[in-house]
C-alpha cells in the first residue's frame, strides 16, 4: 500500500484493494516519505474509505490548521453514529465534524460557552440523533478530557440530521427544524392540546414532517396524482384537519412562497387527523 496523498505527517491518503481512496493515519506515518512511497504497516492506527471525490482534498486543506486528533475523533464518533443510523452518513461529515469539534474545544478553553437556540427542539425531534451525539460527548471527554455540554450536543446532532441532505450547509438543517416545530405548533393550537410524543403516530407524522421539508429545500414537488373525487372525500371525511392543513398551507405560503399539491395536502390531513384523534380517543 503506498502512500497517493500526503496531508500531514501524520495522515496520508492511499487506495486499498478494491480501488478506493482511503484515509489511513498513525504517528509518523508520512515523516521523511513522499508520494509513491510504501506506508509502514506498523504505524497504521486507523483507516477509513473515501467514496466521495474530493473529500481528501477537503480534509488535507482542513488538516492544514487543525490538529488531526480532531479527525480520529470525528471518525470514532460517526463508526458509532453509522452503527445507530438507518440512513448513509454523507463523507463530508469527516470535514464538518473535525472543524465543528476543533473550534468547540478551542471556545471551550477560551471559556466562552454558546448556546443552541435549538436545543429544546433538535433534543425532541431528533432523539435518535441527539442521543448519539451525547454518546459523541462521551468520546470528546474520554479522548481529550473536556467535558462539552448538551449545547455542543444538539450541534453535533444537526450534523447528522444534515448528513440526509448530501452535504447541504448547515443553515438547511436548521430552516428544517424551524419548519417542523412550526407546523407542530401550528397543529397543538389548532386543536388546542399536547400531542402524545411517545405515540407511533407521532413518530409517524415527524418523520412525514421531516421528509416533507426536506422535499421544500431541495426544491422537490410531488407531481399531481390524486383525482378531485378523492381529495374532496378526504376534506369531507377529516375537515377538521384539512382546516389544519389549510393553515399550515397558508403558513408554507406566506413564509416560503410555497404552495402545496393536493397530494401534499391529503398526506398532510391525514396524519394531522391520525396523531389528533388517536390522542382525542386516548
Amino acid at each position: 500500500m503506498e502512500i497517493r496523498k500526503i496531508l500531514n505527517n501524520n495522515v496520508v491518503v492511499s487506495q486499498n484493494g478494491s480501488k478506493q481512496e482511503i484515509v489511513v493515519m498513525g504517528r509518523g506515518l508520512a515523516f521523511q516519505k513522499k508520494v509513491g512511497d510504501e506506508i509502514d504497516h506498523s504505524k497504521i492506527e486507523k483507516t477509513f474509505v473515501l467514496e466521495t471525490h474530493g473529500i481528501s482534498e477537503k480534509l488535507a486543506k482542513l488538516l492544514r490548521d487543525t490538529s488531526e486528533k480532531y479527525l480520529d475523533i470525528s471518525a470514532k464518533i460517526l463508526d458509532y453514529a453509522q452503527s445507530q443510523l438507518p440512513y448513509k452518513l454523507d463523507e463530508y461529515l469527516y470535514v464538518a465534524l473535525t472543524d465543528h469539534l476543533s473550534f468547540a474545544i478551542t471556545r471551550h478553553k477560551q471559556a466562552i460557552h454558546l448556546k443552541n437556540p435549538l436545543l429544546w427542539e433538535i433534543r425532541k425531534y431528533y432523539k435518535q440523533e441527539f442521543q448519539i451525539a451525547q454518546k459523541a460527548l462521551e468520546i470528546i471527554e474520554k479522548e481529550t478530557g473536556i467535558a462539552l455540554g448538551e449545547d455542543e450536543a444538539a450541534s453535533i446532532a444537526l450534523h447528522l440530521v444534515n448528513s440526509q441532505l448530501s452535504g447541504e450547509n448547515m443553515a438547511t438543517a436548521v430552516q428544517i427544524t424551524e419548519m417542523v416545530n412550526t407546523i407542530l405548533n401550528i397543529v397543538k393550537y389548532h386543536f388546542k392540546m399536547e400531542l402524545d410524543e411517545s405515540s407511533v403516530n407521532y413518530e409517524r407524522f415527524l418523520t412525514h414532517l421531516r421528509f416533507f421539508a426536506i422535499r421544500f429545500v431541495r426544491k422537490e414537488k410531488l407531481e399531481e396524482t390524486v383525482d378531485q373525487f378523492f381529495f374532496e372525500q378526504i376534506k369531507l371525511k377529516y375537515p377538521e384537519a384539512y382546516i389544519c392543513t389549510e393553515k399550515v398551507a397558508t403558513y408554507l405560503k406566506n413564509q416560503f412562497n410555497w404552495s402545496l399539491t393536493k397530494d401534499e395536502e391529503i398526506y398532510l390531513t391525514v396524519h394531522i387527523h391520525r396523531v389528533t384523534n388517536r390522542h382525542k380517543l386516548k
